[in-house]
C-alpha cells in the first residue's frame, strides 16, 4: 500500500484509467467477434463491420490499443469478410 499522498493518488487514478481502458478494449473484442460470427454465417456484415471501426478507432485514440494495431486488425476483419462474402 502507497504511504505518501502523491502515491495513493496515483493509485487512484490507476485503478481508474484502468477501468476505463477495459471498456474500451472489451468494446471493440465484442464488436470484432461480432463480424466474424456475422460473416461466418454468410450474411452481409458490412453495418457490423462499420461499428467494429468505430469501436477500434476510438480505443486506438484514447490509447488502448495502438494506431497500426487497429489498422492491420480492422485490414484483416475487411479481407475475411470479403473473402467469405464470396
Amino acid at each position: 500500500m502507497p504511504i505518501k499522498q502523491n502515491a495513493k493518488k496515483a493509485l487512484r487514478q490507476n485503478k481508474k484509467r484502468a477501468e476505463q481502458n477495459l471498456v474500451y478494449k472489451l468494446a471493440y473484442k465484442e464488436a470484432v467477434k461480432a463480424v466474424k460470427k456475422t460473416a461466418a454465417l454468410g450474411k452481409d456484415a458490412k453495418e457490423m463491420l462499420r461499428l467494429a471501426q468505430k469501436k477500434m478507432d476510438k480505443a486506438a485514440k484514447v490509447g488502448v490499443i495502438k494506431k497500426n494495431t487497429a489498422g492491420r486488425k480492422l485490414s484483416r476483419l475487411t479481407k475475411m469478410t470479403k473473402r467469405v462474402a464470396k
